[in-house]
């Protein structure tokens, strides 16, 4: 075996040894987030910053950088869509990432995100800035010095967006969310103002019980297999793949109507994508979705694209009445179908109808960008927010708690995540454009609860690839263009048109 090759087989055992590491760290992380009672919170921070000290030194070893060096003369004229060319392409990428960022920088990174979280937790539910700021400027600064290691950038939150979607730049989402603003500031207006949608069954509380099974029985239905899935509660719900068999999803239950059942589709969406990576790429960095914003476009998907399609409700409102007979009666397919797809401008962005979602995402996408250069003092966030709130929704909010400090993601230091959300809203209607067009019996599928043909379009796909594809190089192999805000603006209308009437939105 020649010496090239023999570099290949090494590099490919540390890669696999680095993600075991990942797979371990993420699962610290969840326990955290879902098991660890609140005392763990200090000695859970010891533990992962040691970890992500020792993933850090791993990742950046001259070792690496050798095995690197070795390795790509042999996959360099292999075909660029074979596994190993892939693979050493993305393997150099994050070692030249990673290599710019020095180990006791990552290793703060990862201290103060874990004592931040808990942090975050206490602040939410007392609703107190104050205690959440201190922290917040201390992830801010070592998210400064993080962009300083990038450099140079053409902008500084470039560095932080290009985390989540690689090569995606702030001048390339602004257009696009001026065109949404456009669009959606007026029709929230018109729509929350018209009074059309009475939603009074879904805007109470519902019995948790009940829920659990309604969520049981939709995501058995969706694909989830308790051999390889686990569905927890926890205080904002997420996805955390430790492996392509080991599937963590989770929920809450704190909140009104069926937004747990929405939430649990979201998260589905995420899980699915990492359990239909094809095998081959296991324990290697190709493992994962092509970027935040691919994920995202998973996840809407089969919460909005499915969970709030009139398809889905004509199979399972009879089951949904079934469980909540008391609470919601004998409501039909078409009034549920218009309930969920009400457009009600709330505070708190996961549990946003389609319609007024992207101007949530928007909000933090320009308030990141304040805070970042400074233009933003940090003790004047609140205001901020709530005065967007009311520029963009229309609506007061009465308390932190349901503004500035609703979303986990800044307690984590993932500041440049949240664009993601509206990019991957916009791929999902883009590939519902294809997917609708190929899947024609499709709707008919949905109606008997069978959605094995749309898991196996999206495996094939999409899911398979892995990160074997840049999000650029699969938006333009599956999408055959540009993210475009058109497609969803079509569809929104139309849909919006069916439950309020023409004159509304056209």
């Amino acid at each position: 075996m020649s010496a090239g090759l023999v570099a290949l087989d090494e590099l490919k055992r540390e890669l696999a040894e680095l993600k075991d590491l990942v797979g371990i760290a993420s699962l610290l992380a969840w326990d955290q987030q879902v098991m660890m009672p609140s005392g763990g919170a200090a000695a859970r921070a010891d533990q992962l910053s040691t970890l992500g000290r020792i993933i850090h030194a791993r990742a950046t070893s001259p070792e690496l950088g050798k095995l690197l060096d070795a390795a790509e003369p042999v996959t360099a004229g292999l075909d660029p869509d074979c596994d190993d060319a892939r693979l050493v392409a993305v393997a150099r990428y994050d070692f030249e990432k990673d290599v710019k960022v020095p180990a006791d920088l990552r290793a703060a990174m990862t201290r103060v995100s874990a004592e931040f979280y808990p942090v975050w937790v206490e602040a939410r539910r007392e609703s107190d800035f104050g205690r959440f700021l201190p922290y917040l400027e201390q992830t801010l600064e070592l998210k400064r010095r993080y962009i300083e290691c990038m450099a140079p950038v053409t902008e500084p939150y470039d560095a932080l967006l290009d985390d989540f979607e690689q090569e995606m730049t702030a001048a390339t989402v602004r257009p696009i969310f001026a065109r949404l603003k456009e669009v959606l500031i007026p029709l929230v207006r018109a729509a929350a103002a018209s009074g059309a949608v009475d939603d009074t069954p879904l805007r109470r509380q519902l019995p948790v019980a009940g829920l659990q099974q309604m969520e049981q029985r939709v995501l058995a239905r969706f694909g989830f297999d308790s051999a390889a899935w686990r569905l927890d509660t926890t205080v904002h719900p997420f996805e955390t793949a430790i492996a392509i068999s080991d599937i963590r999803l989770t929920t809450r239950y704190e909140v009104d109507g069926l937004e747990s059942l929405f939430s649990s589709m979201h998260e589905f969406g995420h899980g699915l994508y990492e359990h239909q990576i094809a095998p081959e790429l296991d324990s290697t960095p190709l493992a994962h979705g092509a970027s935040l914003g691919w994920h995202e476009s998973q996840s809407l998907l089969w919460e909005n694209l499915i969970g709030r399609g009139l398809p889905f409700w004509e199979r399972f409102a009879s089951e949904l009445t079934g469980v909540f007979p008391n609470e919601l009666g004998s409501l039909a397919a078409s009034d549920i179908y218009a309930m969920v797809n009400k457009v009600n401008p709330d505070f708190i962005r996961v549990e946003a109808d389609e319609t007024t979602y992207n101007l949530h995402v928007i909000l933090r996408f320009e308030l990141e960008q304040e805070m970042l250069s400074g233009e933003l003092p940090l003790a004047e966030l609140p205001q901020a927010w709530n005065q967007r709130m009311h520029d963009y929704l229309g609506i007061e909010v009465p308390e932190d708690r349901l503004g500035v400090l609703q979303d986990v993601h800044w307690s984590q230091g993932s500041f440049g995540y949240f664009p993601t959300y509206s990019l991957g809203h916009l791929r999902a209607s883009q590939l519902w454009q294809r997917i609708s067009t190929e899947l024609t019996e499709l709707s008919e599928e949905i109606r008997r609860g069978e959605f094995a043909s749309l898991r196996e379009w999206l495996r094939e796909n999409v899911h398979r690839h892995g990160r074997k594809l840049t999000p650029a190089e699969l938006q333009d192999r599956v999408l055959g263009g540009a993210i475009d805000p058109e497609p969803f603006i079509a569809r929104l209308r139309e849909k919006l048109a069916g439950i309020y009437g023409e004159a509304l939105v056209v």
